[in-house]
């Protein structure tokens, strides 16, 4: 039987965007991909719980890079149900230091975000384990990999399963169509993690941010792909 992926969107910014975790039901056990902002916590506990994922049954919580909507509740959600948390170790310093900066060059986006997109304190963490391009997931209970796309910061990372589901963090987006995600730290890493994908069986993407949608978008995203 094939995992079934469940959707949490959870608003942010007064409700005036939204941030995807994805929770993966392999089972009886789960997979937790990102983890929304702190402010989301009575939220995403209660769709964690409304699936059966309760402390014993989730396996893992992965990271798609160190962005503050990504990480607030992985610390809290680590302890609560007694699990682990895996991610690239280039965005290790966001975690540990609540700095999104920390591997960034910067731009004027994320210069002017800076302010309100650093991990508090409490909410900081030093992952369990790190995980590099390739690494396998199935003694996790997930049939996928681990492929590292770099472009939006240095440890960004998807997931890609058997079933040829993507799930691509900040990669790509698609709050109105599939486009690639115009906050990008290395713009010529970023067109290297897309020529990555296109080599790989995909059938649809997950992104971080907005809805799901198929990979047969890929003519659009060559055409859109930002400039060096």
């Amino acid at each position: 039987m094939p995992p079934e992926i469940r959707t949490i969107k959870l608003k942010m910014f007064a409700g005036l965007a939204s941030v995807n975790c994805y929770l993966i039901k392999i089972n009886a056990n789960f997979v937790l991909i990102d983890t929304g902002t702190s402010g989301n916590r009575g939220e995403i506990e209660n769709q964690l719980e409304k699936a059966g994922c309760k402390p014993g049954n989730l396996n893992l919580i992965l990271i798609t890079h160190g962005d503050l909507d990504h990480t607030g509740n992985a610390a809290y959600l680590r302890d609560k149900y007694g699990t682990k948390i895996a991610m690239h170790q280039g965005d290790s310093g966001m975690v540990q230091k609540g700095d999104m900066l920390w591997n960034r060059k910067g731009n004027p986006i994320s210069k002017i975000m800076k302010p309100f997109m650093g991990l508090s304190k409490s909410n900081r963490f030093t992952p369990d384990f790190y995980v590099e391009d390739g690494y396998d997931l199935t003694n996790y209970g997930l049939n996928a990999q681990v492929i590292h796309i770099p472009g939006h910061s240095l440890g960004s990372l998807g997931i890609l399963t058997d079933q040829g589901d993507l799930f691509c963090g900040d990669l790509l987006i698609n709050t109105d169509k599939p486009v690639l995600n115009s906050i990008m730290d290395d713009k010529k890493a970023a067109n290297l993690s897309i020529e990555k994908l296109e080599k790989l069986n995909i059938v649809n993407v997950y992104p971080g941010h907005g809805e799901p949608f198929p990979w047969d978008f890929l003519t659009e995203v060559k055409e859109q792909r930002v400039e060096e």
